[in-house]
């Protein structure tokens, strides 16, 4: 797998802390300073009831996010697919497609953090991954529009269809494991790493293609990959400042992900990234944590100059 060239990186933001407590004016004017400081796309994560309760409807806020920017795109990475029946969510998509055209992306993935959030939309968590590729063939089955018969182990649709057409929503699949993986090859348009080193980077890129050619398919890769990272005027303080936020995030030691967390200047951030650009990296996520918003957001647009320069 050769490198993407430089120019053709995708780069996305967290939607921004306290966005949709402000003011229709002030959130208009932060979105233009992303996309002025070289963002190409907001993301957002997708939960039901999520530990104690807490969430975000994925689809319901990509809608929000897209009518306040008529030129940034929209992501949910990822989204729980296997909590949704396929042909609500291809509706779904099939209706972002109209409000905002070719500016839409699907991250999908099986969820597992916790498993009674899963329990409670009444699916067996066990059976995840497998809705999941069902789901996965039933999108694509319908994404032209044409009428679809598909008999699995958890749906039975006879003459289904979608209008319009949502071909041009492009569906990338996270995961670490090597089951992900191969769901890329046989289902996605690209893949969302995490926690992982630019080896094992290079390393799934691979199973995926391999994945891919026994499925038949030929495939022009969005790969991805969606890291916390730190930045702050020195490596100290950046270490500092994004060890905190993830430990009150995920209320576990900041040394368990240190490993993948990138943190210091923007042009150290930048630097530990590239090695996955040169694994085939063509778009990154970041959670950007610094002193501030404001500081977090003009960081981000550093760290997208320095990468495609």
């Amino acid at each position: 797998m050769t490198a993407a060239p430089s120019d053709s990186l995708h780069i996305g933001y967290a939607t921004p802390v306290g966005l949709w407590e402000e003011t229709r004016a002030t959130k208009h004017r932060i979105l233009d300073e992303l996309f002025t400081a070289g963002i190409d796309h907001l993301y957002m994560a997708d939960h039901v009831s999520f530990r104690d309760g807490h969430g975000t409807d994925g689809f319901v806020e990509i809608a929000g996010l897209s009518q306040l920017h008529d030129r940034l795109g929209v992501m949910i990475s990822v989204y729980l697919l296997a909590l949704r029946h396929p042909m609500t969510v291809a509706r779904q998509m099939a209706t972002m497609t109209r409000l905002a055209p070719d500016r839409v992306s699907l991250g999908v993935g099986v969820g597992g953090d916790d498993r009674h959030e899963i329990e409670v939309c009444g699916i067996d968590p066990r059976t995840r991954g497998r809705r999941t590729d069902e789901c996965l063939q039933i999108l694509r089955g319908l994404a032209d529009g044409e009428p679809l018969d598909f008999q699995g182990e958890f749906f039975d649709l006879d003459a289904a269809i979608i209008k319009p057409s949502i071909s041009s929503v492009p569906i990338l699949i996270g995961g670490r494991s090597n089951a992900a993986l191969i769901r890329t090859g046989r289902y996605g348009d690209g893949w969302i790493g995490a926690w992982c080193s630019p080896r094992r980077y290079a390393e799934a890129v691979t199973i995926i293609d391999e994945s891919a050619d026994a499925a038949g398919r030929s495939v022009d890769w969005r790969h991805g990959y969606q890291p916390w990272i730190g930045v702050g005027a020195t490596k100290e303080q950046a270490r500092q400042t994004v060890g905190d936020a993830m430990e009150r995030f995920y209320h576990v030691p900041f040394e368990k992900f240190e490993r993948y967390t990138p943190y210091g200047t923007a042009a150290e951030v930048a630097d530990e990234l590239r090695p996955y650009v040169e694994a085939g990296c063509r778009l990154f996520n970041l959670k950007v944590v610094a002193e501030n918003e404001a500081a977090a957001m003009e960081s981000a647009g550093r760290i997208a100059e320095i990468l495609r320069s």
